[in-house]
Parts: structure tokens; sequence; C-alpha cells
């Protein structure tokens, strides 16, 4: 056997978890992957997260790292975990990487998506996975606010809690809304994102789109820098993380991953 580092690549449908981080009582991502990893490893890490969804998000993308002392190759070890882990959690790809390589600190973006579903009629198809909303959404002004995010900014309005956050100054790659026939997406990147960054993103974004609240008012609430003054807070089954971007050299940005 030997003590080598392991990234995973991890999607699953947050519905009924926790959130990612283990959580004592709960069922959470964290904790399913660990029990299916000492199964046919003698782990000796906890598994980290590249980013710590919340209870109810999904990840298409997700990024995670642990040790283990194992025999399997990172392909044995991607049929492994699958075969022991729940139908709502699948690994895509598993790699084996130099001991100083920070699933967290050496990633460059998050991406994130948030799914509206514009539609009168209730779907049993959507209803996990995106926002229902009906009335008629102006796309253009919704996306004049979203130049706004772009830059990096002070975002505390943005967040629901400050603990353990140093700052909240975020550097914002890009921020679009686009639709799709009765789907509406909007997709952000940025560095790294505060607690319900996105999820308060999205319930600012949609008063503008309904014509609650102007643009002005948009970025004066960015500007005025309070804790949790945007929103209100949209549920989290419409957010997913859709990928993590790393340096070019490291093969989790492989495209076939994220198609």
């Amino acid at each position: 056997m030997r003590l080598a580092k392991f990234v995973l690549v991890v999607e699953y449908e947050g519905t009924r978890y926790h959130g990612f981080q283990w959580q004592a009582g709960v069922p959470t991502i964290q904790d399913e992957v660990e029990k299916a990893i000492e199964h046919f490893c003698r782990r000796g890490s906890r598994v980290m997260a590249a980013s710590r969804t919340d209870a109810g998000v999904h990840a298409r993308g997700q990024v995670a790292s642990f040790w283990a002392e194992t025999r399997l190759s990172p392909e044995d070890m991607v049929r492994a975990l699958n075969h022991y882990l729940p139908g709502d959690i699948a690994v895509r790809k598993a790699y084996e990487v130099g001991k100083g390589f920070d699933v967290r600190g050496d990633a460059v973006s998050r991406e994130y998506c948030y799914y509206i579903f514009h539609r009168r009629e209730r779907s049993p198809f959507q209803r996990r996975f995106a926002l229902q909303v009906s009335g008629k959404l102006n796309i253009e002004a919704m996306n004049q606010a979203c130049q706004m995010l772009c830059g990096e900014h002070d975002f505390i309005s943005f967040a629901t809690s400050l603990e353990g956050i140093t700052s909240t100054q975020r550097q914002v790659y890009q921020a679009q809304v686009a639709e799709n026939n009765e789907m509406v997406t909007f997709r952000m990147e940025a560095d790294s994102f505060l607690p319900h960054q996105v999820r308060n993103t999205v319930g600012m974004l949609l008063r503008v789109g309904w014509g609650k609240i102007d643009v002005s008012r948009f970025g004066y609430v960015m500007k005025e820098k309070a804790l949790g003054s945007a929103g209100p807070m949209a549920p989290a089954r419409g957010l997913c993380l859709t990928r993590v971007n790393y340096a070019k050299s490291f093969e989790v940005n492989d495209e076939n991953l994220y198609s």
C-alpha cells in the first residue's frame, strides 16, 4: 500500500443533505464520501471540499481531496466509490496529486448556476432543481444589474453571516442571466463566495426582473454595504456548483468533465 493524496470530481443532488460539510446527526455529502472511502482505503485525513455547498444545494463539479493508504489506481477508486455511494452522489473522476496541492487555496475561481423555471404550471421534473416563478421577467434589466457585480467589490450586503470571514471583498469574473424557452439561468463566477451570496443575489435580481425595484436600487444596496440588505434569499434547490477552476496545468480542468 502507498500513502497518497487524491482529488475527486464529485456531483450530487443535494436535496436530502445538510450541505457538504460534516455535521453530527444529519446526512452530509462529506460523511457519505468518507464512509465510502473507508470500505477500501485506510483513510489518513478528512475529505476537504473546494466549496462548502449549503443544505439543499447541488453540484456537478465539486472538487474534494483526501489522503489515503491504498493499492487502488485512481480509475479503480472511481468504480469503488460509486459502488458504495448512494444513488444521489457520484464520483466522475479521481486524480493522484502532489502533497502540496490545496483543494481550496489553489482554486482560482468557482462557478455557480441558479436555475429559474419560468412557467405558470408546475413541473414534476424541475421541482428539485429550479425555482419556479410566474410573471414576466425583464432579462435586460437583470443583466444591467449583473454588470454592477463584475469586478472586485465589497459584497457584505449579499452575505447573511460573517462567521469565520476575514474579508468581504470578492472578485467576480462573470455574472449573467440567460433565457432559453422556459428556463432562466443566472451564472456567476468569482474567486470565492460569501455565505449565501449567490442566493441573495438571485433574490434581488428577481425583484429587478419583476420591476419591484430598479437597477439603481440594486446598485445602492451594493454600495450601502449593510450585512444582509440584499435578498430575499432564493431557495437552495435552484443552485448548483458547476465547476471549480485551477491552474491550467491541473487535469481537473478537463472540459469533458463539464460537458
